[in-house]
């Protein structure tokens, strides 16, 4: 299949799409990066017997509106405000993840490469910084085929970056995006994103596998269906030894919105009414089991727990111990 190319300009105005505020953004006491010296772009913890490294891709900014599309705007800037967020604009990391279990690597997602942002293009970098060989890695489990997410799957011949490892994705969200003629199927501002996602599945067309809800990866690594946000968006299941940890993918995407507005949804999710369903029906069993959580757009390096909070829920963040080695 031809590799189609959207350009620079295509992909910047496709993250621009969503309408900007109006209101001017409050002061806001901003921390800036790490100083020189200091290093954010991996974090490890442990999972049972798993042991898991974050791997930052980068950031990017969209628009405050886009997070709650079906709430009124002084809602928005109310509830941003009072969580010391700015109202005009979203920032949202994206945290990849390696699960080490046994002898198997299993890498969630591939982040965007050089082809989505310039702000957005760092995991194999952060990956390489955390002592993890890219050929070390024997499994790429794939939440979905947005830009953050696939498009940086094939490097500048267009080949997998990954070359040994077999890749998983949703049966239902390939057939998704590689439905014939998708790209004349969708609005114009959605046409640079299908290319994207169809030019990413093509190049890994050979070491791909699709699968269907509870696949198993490797022994205590499963993707269970999680749609809304996508139609055939996966999420993944660790467990050993008796703790469990949910990675979300985009099925839960910010700390305060997504846990204390449930029912707000977002302008990129593809059908609104699943995907609030979806949310709180793993908001519900992530509080009632304790399972801890790790979410792709969280602040870095994404994870922690879930508590139930009246008919809303609370993020609270792990706490780094400095004695864990």
């Amino acid at each position: 299949m031809t590799i189609l190319r959207p350009s620079r300009r295509d992909i910047l105005k496709m993250s621009a799409a969503a309408p900007a505020f109006a209101l001017g953004a409050p002061a806001l006491a901003k921390v800036s990066a790490p100083a020189s010296g200091q290093s954010a772009g991996y974090f490890r913890f442990t999972v049972g017997e798993a042991k898991l490294t974050v791997v930052s891709d980068g950031h990017f900014t969209s628009s405050a509106r886009d997070i709650g599309i079906n709430a009124e705007e002084a809602e928005i800037v109310a509830f941003m405000e009072a969580h010391f967020l700015d109202a005009t604009s979203h920032y949202e990391h994206t945290n990849h993840v390696v699960i080490e279990l046994g002898d198997s690597k299993v890498l969630v997602d591939v982040g965007s490469g050089n082809r989505f942002l310039p702000t957005t293009g760092h995991m194999l970098e952060n990956l390489a910084a955390s002592g993890i060989n890219e050929d070390e890695i024997t499994h790429v489990a794939l939440t979905h085929a947005h830009p953050d997410h696939i498009w940086g799957i094939r490097d500048d011949f267009d080949e997998a970056i990954f070359p040994d490892a077999e890749y998983l994705i949703g049966a239902t969200e390939y057939d998704w995006w590689m439905t014939d003629d998708r790209v004349n199927l969708v609005d114009a501002t959605d046409q640079s994103m299908v290319l994207g996602a169809v030019n990413s599945l093509t190049a890994a067309e050979a070491q791909l596998t699709r699968v269907a809800d509870g696949h198993e990866i490797v022994p205590g690594v499963t993707m269970i269906a999680t749609p809304g946000h996508t139609t055939g968006h996966m999420s993944l299941i660790v467990e050993s030894e008796g703790h469990s940890l949910l990675i979300t993918g985009d099925a839960i995407r910010d700390p305060y919105v997504s846990m204390e507005r449930p029912e707000w949804y977002a302008q990129i999710d593809m059908d609104p009414e699943t995907t609030v369903a979806t949310r709180k029906k793993l908001l519900d069993i992530t509080a009632a089991d304790r399972m801890a959580v790790l979410s792709y757009h969280f602040p870095f390096p994404g994870v922690g727990h879930v508590i139930a909070d009246g008919d809303a829920y609370r993020f609270i963040p792990a706490l780094w111990q400095w004695d864990q080695g």
